[in-house]
């Protein structure tokens, strides 16, 4: 890399906080930690330009939830876990619109509708006959969250769905790119460092500290290390987290669209919404989860035809539209989502497997990060 003697003195030296990502979690981390040590210094690495996992890359969903995933979730999960599962929602959410105000990052909370094929006629009648004890669950997570879910008829014209949609009154959208720009903005003027096109490629215990190795080439002590990479977290430490790519699309323009809101179909494997007059659509990772199973950013012909299938048959049946782009994101999931929030060894931390609900949970995450490490 060839550093000057500044360059090493000024951001690479005597570092009491390193953080590795830049996203939701990293950033939350690294705020809450300079609220409980006003002078330690805090550097997060980043390997991308810009964030690099999902933060920047996701649909804009506030992430709550739905009654089809809630009911998935308790076949994994004990209905405890799954309350707390959605009270971390409730909370998290809560504290990022603390943090940022709901105009920083333009939400609005339209609500969220979720679609049934025509043809999966039992899983519409399972989740219309569960809305009662579902609604009870997240009434158990927050008491002023009261009948979330209702039936309502399709107010889009989509077709090859059933004309009742379940809508969640409490689900909101976000502009992703606005909402990381804030948190950036806020760790930088709280004189946290951070240094993007950096990569940790491992860490060892040497003299007392973390020693890291910086692209390949640079050996920089640390005192803490903290790992906030989700779905890349395999790369530095043995855990289960399982990286998850999610692949999205967005149209150009489109006169007259009339979709409000955010819609989740076939269990939340896809997603959709309307951001600009345009249609942000995501999903497919169920089409083959094996390949997606992936630290590779890129898109697939099997996810992304399916997508444009979807867009013509379902979501905007004889309307022309265009693709302005396509891209893809890293989420880490695992066999629970409860997310590992741990000391892995001595001052070395993680807040990873997010389950795909990063922007509902991340910064309450980095806030149980930054709680556990060690004052001394």
């Amino acid at each position: 890399m060839n550093l000057s003697y500044w360059e090493r003195k000024t951001w690479l030296s005597d570092i009491d906080y390193a953080i590795v990502g830049s996203g939701i979690v990293g950033l939350s981390c690294a705020l809450f930690l300079r609220e409980r040590f006003p002078d330690g210094k805090i550097v997060i690495f980043e390997k991308g330009i810009l964030p690099s996992g999902a933060s920047t890359k996701n649909a804009g969903f506030a992430c709550f939830g739905s009654v089809s995933e809630i009911l998935e979730d308790l076949n994994t999960h004990s209905e405890a876990e799954v309350i707390e599962i959605i009270k971390n929602r409730i909370q998290g959410l809560s504290l990022l619109r603390s943090i940022l105000g709901d105009a920083k990052m333009d939400f609005r909370q339209y609500g969220g509708y979720e679609l049934f094929a025509e043809d999966d006629i039992e899983l519409f009648e399972f989740c219309l006959e569960n809305i009662d004890y579902i609604n009870g669950l997240v009434t158990e997570a927050d008491f002023d969250k009261k009948a979330t879910f209702s039936v309502k008829n399709d107010a889009f014209s989509f077709k090859n769905i059933q004309k009742q949609l379940i809508f969640n009154q409490f689900e909101g959208q976000i502009d992703t790119g606005a909402m990381m720009l804030g948190l950036l903005s806020k760790a930088m003027e709280k004189g946290i460092l951070i240094l993007n096109s950096t990569k940790i490629d491992s860490f060892s215990r040497k003299n007392g500290q973390i020693s890291m190795i910086l692209n390949n080439s640079e050996e920089i002590p640390a005192k803490n290390l903290i790992i906030a990479t989700n779905g890349f977290a395999r790369q530095l430490f043995d855990e289960d987290v399982v990286p998850a790519r999610a692949q999205v699309l967005i149209t150009k323009p489109i006169p007259g669209l009339k979709i409000k809101g955010t819609f989740h179909l076939d269990k939340g494997y896809y997603y959709f919404r309307n951001i600009h007059d345009r249609i942000l659509f995501g999903g497919g990772r169920n089409l083959d989860f094996k390949a997606e199973q992936t630290t590779e950013i890129g898109i697939t012909e099997l996810v992304q035809n399916k997508l444009d299938q979807l867009l013509s048959t379902t979501i905007l049946p004889g309307t022309a539209f265009e693709i302005d782009s396509r891209w893809s994101g890293i989420m880490g999931v695992g066999g629970k989502k409860k997310p590992i929030v741990n000391q892995i060894e001595e001052n070395v931390y993680c807040g990873v497997r997010l389950g795909g609900m990063g922007v509902a949970i991340g910064c309450s995450i980095g806030k149980q990060l930054a709680a556990l490490i060690d004052s001394k």
